[in-house]
């Protein structure tokens, strides 16, 4: 039988001046960082600290199996969980933080390793980054905070689990270029529209390239929209006002319907949300809801700050990369682009053939990975 695992529920609650609320409920100036600690009775020197932008992480099947195998499990929710449409990166940056002071100097762990899972493994990895060298003074948007003066802890090692490259490069091979009007979703270009009679898979070459290039087109004109429109509210003398904004066809990437791009072992015609097609224009879509600034720091390829690759160039500390095979959200070049960012010799790499994105209804999967990452922490001496 199974041993009984621990949770402990508590809130970080800090202080931060800001020009404005951007999250719903409490006093203007303070954030709260809820966390639960997952253990069963037995000690640990480590722990596995793992925060999401906007996702919950205490509950993914696989925290349970680290904890029952013998390691303590933070998990972190920023002050965005689950509402994305005002997320600044840099300050969720700061919201690990302070998850990582707690749990280094309250809690008193020796040994502290990231995990980055799915959406948190840009964070995690551009918060080492900056934990190591501090370099971003600002978000994109120009507000704070200044990471130089944060003094953010570094982790004694980063893991990548089943992660993609960022939110902004993600959200860009997901967009629907077929889209020519912001304001009409209906107005389409039909020789780029996925989901329309002229396209079927298998998609050329020559598609791709194109239909990528078209991507990119409307995540940089959405970019200048937003720009032209935070100087409009500047110049009106309206600094600290807000404009929301909804962005339509955000899950038509050519991967969902072909299975040789990209390829591993999906279900084609599907995705982690569900039908593509529904999830194109449905409520959960990436950045569907958002606002101009959060835009920018989240969203747009040419200025947010968060990328997995360009991060962990810069990390020091032993990197693991975890995928698993049958992910249909994080496929294999977001593993590989991870894998070979490391520019140091202590990383490895991991493949869980047939486990999918949550490892759901796959639990043999998930012990399979557990026991891995363990075997890897033992190989750099984390006691587990």
């Amino acid at each position: 039988m199974a041993e009984k695992l621990i949770r402990t529920p508590f809130p970080i609650v800090t202080v931060e001046k800001s020009a404005f609320k951007e999250t719903y409920g409490g006093a203007e100036d303070i954030v709260t960082v809820f966390c639960t600690l997952i253990h069963t009775t037995a000690p640990s020197d480590t722990c596995l600290v793992t925060m999401h932008p906007i996702g919950g992480t205490g509950w993914l099947p696989i925290m349970s199996q680290f904890a029952r195998a013998g390691l303590h499990v933070l998990a972190c929710d920023s002050r965005y969980r689950g509402a994305d449409y005002a997320l600044n990166m840099e300050k969720v940056t700061v919201d690990l933080g302070s998850c990582m002071r707690h749990a280094r100097e309250t809690l008193g762990y020796k040994n502290i390793v990231l995990l980055g899972w799915s959406g948190g493994g840009s964070l995690s990895a551009f918060y080492q980054a900056q934990a190591e060298n501090p370099t971003v003074t600002s978000s994109p948007c120009g507000g704070g905070p200044d990471l130089t003066r944060e003094k953010l802890l570094p982790a004694d090692a980063v893991i990548m689990m089943a992660a993609h490259v960022s939110r902004h490069g993600t959200l860009t091979e997901w967009i629907d270029p077929s889209v020519l009007d912001e304001t009409n979703p209906d107005l389409r270009d039909p020789a780029l529209d996925l989901y329309g009679v002229a396209c079927s898979p298998p998609f050329s070459d020559e598609f791709l390239t194109r239909y990528r290039a078209a991507q990119i087109a409307r995540n940089k004109k959405i970019t200048a929209w937003v720009k032209y429109k935070l100087d409009s509210l500047e110049q009106a003398g309206r600094v600290n006002e807000e404009f929301a904004f909804v962005t339509h066809g955000t899950m038509a990437d050519p991967r969902w319907l072909d299975p040789l791009v990209d390829p591993n072992d999906r279900v084609p015609g599907t995705c982690y949300l569900g039908d593509p097609r529904v999830v194109n224009n449905g409520p959960v879509g990436l950045a569907r809801f958002c606002t101009l600034r959060s835009w920018l720091s989240q969203w747009s390829l040419d200025d947010a700050n968060a990328c997995g690759p360009s991060s962990l160039a810069q990390v020091s500390v032993p990197v693991l990369v975890v995928g698993n095979t049958a992910d249909d959200a994080c496929t294999p070049s977001h593993t590989k682009a991870l894998f070979d960012a490391v520019s140091h010799e202590s990383k490895a790499r991991v493949d869980i053939k047939g486990a999918n994105h949550y490892y759901m209804g796959q639990p043999e999967l998930a012990k399979e990975a557990t026991q891995r990452v363990m075997a890897w922490l033992r190989e750099y001496n984390f006691p587990v």
